[in-house]
């Protein structure tokens, strides 16, 4: 039983070879144009681009799966913004409502989001990283509160939404459209 344990961890496969040119350059220009818009955004409505409300990291990880492999099931615009908006809810009403220590509300939080987006068909990896910004983050995210949701989370997974129609479909490459569905 052991042996077999430790058998899995060996993998066996090979790995993927790499992409081509072209879809490196689409996911580096999509990636370019969704986050440079959303710190536009935070540099418009803040003075200190690092204490922004609109640019949060788990935006990075949502630009390599909506610009760098939109055809994965956990790209696609429902899961973007399902997976953020119902983290973002999850992780402030931990942190709002559950008295714990912060590791374990950061714990709860997560946890708590992924079995929310796996209810909801809305599983988004990043979505995760939401979360835990809501427990962890600085005063200023804690104290907006729900507004949190909002904003920085919905405007901004919107934001990368829009783009990465624009730049998933600019493509002639009929492999590369964006999204595979909607609902």
């Amino acid at each position: 039983m052991i042996k077999t344990f430790f058998e899995r961890m060996r993998g066996g496969e090979a790995s993927p070879p790499r992409k081509p040119f072209s879809k490196i350059a689409w996911s580096w220009l999509g990636a370019f144009i969704g986050i440079y818009l959303v710190s536009v955004l935070s540099r418009l409505t803040t003075a200190d681009l690092l204490d922004s409300l609109f640019l949060v990291g788990s935006f990075g990880a949502s630009a390599v799966l909506i610009y760098g492999a939109p055809q994965a099931e956990f790209s696609q615009p429902r899961n973007l913004l399902g997976g953020h908006i119902l983290s973002a809810i999850i992780g402030v009403t931990v942190y709002k409502f559950v008295p714990l220590d912060i590791a374990l509300l950061g714990a709860l939080a997560v946890s708590l989001s992924i079995v929310a987006m796996h209810f909801t068909r809305t599983l988004h990896p990043p979505g995760g990283a939401t979360a835990l910004i809501a427990v962890i983050g600085s005063s200023e995210v804690q104290s907006t509160g729900y507004f949190y949701v909002v904003s920085p989370i919905g405007v901004g997974a919107l934001i990368m939404l829009l783009v990465a129609l624009v730049i998933n479909n600019l493509s002639s490459n009929p492999k590369r459209h964006y999204p595979r569905y909607w609902i």
